[in-house]
């Protein structure tokens, strides 16, 4: 039995807005250096990008698959080997009882034979090749059906489940429960994603979630960003065992999230016009921007305190755990006071990985003293906070990402700034960008 994070929900470069460098070799290289022991393949329906695992990818157990040894990277960090599970998006959009209805579901399937099969099964609802992640003309009912008429061992899960467009809670879609979604099929339903934008404590709020699996993951659209949110899982790393952790809690050992403040839908708002809104404000102004007349879109926060049937704090029996992170880079520009997309941010995030080890590992449990000899005490100090949840947090709002606060520009002074880090030491792939 091993233990280790696993990511189950990203994208290919298959998918729009998304980097070109999303490849299966370099989502190899970056799961060893965010100690990512599983992640998803995502994109599995898409044709071109099915074939390109089916080249590049080798059974690696029961349902999961591994790298190809001959295409690992030079230099890729040493340690267990990443297993890939086939995964995929799916966004069904549909109207029902005169309103439509856009939800995105991840996929989770048993190996590559089986994205076949479902893919062959769903191509007559929308065009696979179209996107990654394909737009079907389905009730989510009915993709739910078909997909385990394709494959009674595939697992389905309602993505990101408090976005206010495109998913199964948010305030745009208008269900309330599992049971409303999928009607008498919602015993299926073992999992949810709760998204960037809300943490378990807001979900546990909510009676009709109780019985699922939260379940966190990065939606990543480049290798970069790869675990900024993830799962802890005590299982055998293969197919069988996590979807028993799924269906039943067990060996599933908690998350880790995001703030949830930093996500991009948390509090209500209008970008354009430049408005953040508390769900109290907004009641107040009825829904309407107060700049432009239109219509709020309502945030996370707004749409659990809805449908919450329990008081914050009040979780439910069998709850899991959670640890609320930023990502290192991330970590980095809040404790200097630079840019996370910067040079010197990059090249500091490469000292640290090099010296210290895995992402999730220097985030969660690295010795604080060698952080600072690494990275300097500004660092150091900014991990310690984020570690004890001491973080100034900007809520994001209609698309506008939160921003996580670290150290003042006077603590930074004070405490000596960075560590110098030699020129040339960058090393980081054009994936980096996509920070």
């Amino acid at each position: 039995m091993d233990t280790y994070f696993a990511d189950l929900h990203i994208h290919s470069r298959f998918s729009m807005a998304t980097s070109r460098d999303t490849d299966p070799v370099r989502l190899d290289w970056w799961a060893r250096r965010k100690g990512l022991g599983l992640i998803g393949t995502g994109d599995c329906l898409h044709p071109g990008w099915l074939e390109e695992l089916e080249a590049c990818l080798t059974e690696a157990g029961d349902g999961v698959c591994r790298l190809r040894e001959e295409l690992v990277l030079p230099g890729a960090p040493a340690g267990e080997t990443p297993r890939f599970l086939v995964s995929g998006e799916v966004s069904a959009v549909y109207r029902r009882e005169g309103r439509t209805r856009r939800v995105h579901l991840l996929l989770l399937l048993p190996g590559l034979a089986a994205a076949r099969d479902v893919a062959a099964r769903l191509s007559r609802y929308g065009k696979l090749a179209s996107d990654g992640r394909p737009t079907l003309s389905m009730d989510c009912r009915e993709l739910l059906a078909e997909v385990l008429e394709a494959c009674p061992a595939a697992e389905l899960v309602p993505a990101h489940i408090w976005t206010p467009h495109y998913s199964m809670m948010g305030a745009f879609t208008g269900f309330e429960s599992p049971a409303d979604c999928f009607g008498d099929l919602a015993g299926h339903i073992h999992a949810a994603e709760t998204g960037l934008s809300s943490d378990p404590a807001m979900n546990w709020r909510v009676p009709a979630l109780d019985g699922l699996t939260l379940i966190s993951n990065s939606d990543a659209h480049s290798p970069a960003k790869l675990g900024r949110e993830a799962n802890l899982l005590e299982t055998e790393r293969d197919y069988p065992s996590l979807i028993r952790a799924l269906r039943t809690g067990e060996g599933f050992a908690g998350t880790v999230e995001f703030f949830p403040e930093e996500g991009k839908y948390h509090l209500d708002g209008h970008r354009k016009c430049g408005i953040r809104l508390t769900p109290a404000e907004t009641i107040a102004l009825g829904g309407v921007c107060p700049v432009c007349g239109r219509k709020l879109t309502i945030g996370v926060e707004h749409r659990v305190e809805e449908l919450a049937a329990r008081p914050a704090g009040e979780a439910p029996e069998g709850a899991k755990p959670y640890r609320c992170l930023t990502p290192l880079r991330e970590v980095i520009a809040a404790s200097l006071g630079i840019s996370a997309a910067g040079k010197r941010s990059g090249a500091l995030y490469e000292r640290m990985l090099q010296e210290l080890g895995p992402e999730l590992v220097v985030l969660q449990d690295w010795d604080l003293e060698e952080v600072r000899r690494t990275a300097g005490p500004c660092v150091a100090e900014g991990l310690r906070r984020l570690r004890a949840g001491q973080v100034d947090l900007q809520p994001g709002f209609d698309g506008e990402g939160g921003v996580v606060g670290l150290l003042s520009a006077g603590e930074i002074r004070e405490l000596g700034g960075v560590k110098s880090v030699p020129a040339g030491a960058e090393g980081v792939p054009r994936s980096a960008e996509w920070y």
